[in-house]
């Protein structure tokens, strides 16, 4: 029997022996595996404080190189920007009813890409890739569709120390016809072809040196990729000084006739007060 037992507790310890040596395995892999990580986890830190770092220094130094701003200096540079379109005459199969065209333009067919870095634009969340970036022009993006939308410009400039210009176009398809609906109000409708464009300016007030220079060296763009406004936008500023000064001369005559007509009313007040008195 004695020697039953001592097997029995042989076969125990034995057991226990390789139980154990098992868990020390387990435990030890597991430090290294902590150490590991540890170690790998702080040169992932490591190597991004010093690409954050690099990133920093190299935005520093972009607006270092620009130089320093020149007081008193504004320069306005005229653009257009706006969408046409142009109707199919159905509806396609995925519901499409319209061509269209949206960009941002500068006047006289200027290029710009010395001085704007990229332009972005921010279609209808419905669009694949819905945010469009142009990096050289023309700034345009064509697209097809059925329905009107608001579409943010945002233009990006060479100098960091440009703030980001932004704009806001709503995308138009149809044209508003005034009494077509059956209540005879207005109400959107179909046309061949419809151009929806404004004439706005980008000023840039003391710019850097070198943004100075980049604005005042812009050349044409070539031919290949030149283009005129829809809009013949010297003929609506002439129209709109001509209507600003005839509704200022119309103004001046209704204020001296206002003047003459109070001016005989305060001689009556006096021609009565001296009948009176």
């Amino acid at each position: 029997m004695s020697s039953v037992y001592s097997l029995l507790i042989n076969e125990v310890i034995i057991r226990m022996v390789n139980t154990f040596d098992s868990v020390l395995d387990l435990v030890l892999l597991s430090l290294i595996s902590l150490f590991d990580y540890r170690d790998k986890t702080k040169m992932t830190n490591e190597s991004k404080s010093s690409t954050n770092n690099i990133q920093q220094q190299q935005q520093q130094q972009e607006h270092e190189d620009f130089g320093p701003r020149v007081k008193g200096v504004t320069i306005a540079k005229p653009i257009v920007y706006g969408n046409v379109a142009r109707y199919f005459g159905h509806k396609r199969d995925d519901g499409h009813t319209h061509e269209w065209k949206i960009y941002l333009r500068f006047y006289n067919n200027e290029d710009p890409s010395g001085y704007i870095k990229k332009v972005h634009f921010k279609l209808h969340d419905s669009y694949p890739n819905s945010l469009r970036v142009c990096e050289e022009p023309p700034y345009e993006v064509d697209e097809t569709g059925w329905g009107e939308f608001g579409v943010a410009i945002r233009i990006y400039f060479k100098d960091p120390n440009e703030r980001p210009l932004n704009l806001f176009h709503v995308l138009k398809l149809f044209k508003i016809e005034p009494g077509a609906a059956p209540d005879g109000g207005p109400m959107p409708v179909f046309t061949d072809y419809l151009v929806s464009e404004f004439y706005d300016e980008i000023v840039f007030s003391d710019p850097s040196r070198t943004m100075l220079r980049l604005l005042k060296s812009a050349q044409q763009l070539p031919p290949s990729i030149a283009t005129r406004s829809e809009t013949d936008f010297e003929k609506k500023k002439s129209e709109t000084l001509q209507s600003l000064i005839s509704a200022k001369n119309r103004l001046g005559s209704e204020i001296d006739d206002l003047k003459r007509r109070i001016q005989v009313t305060k001689d009556e007040i006096v021609k009565y007060q001296s009948n009176v008195i």
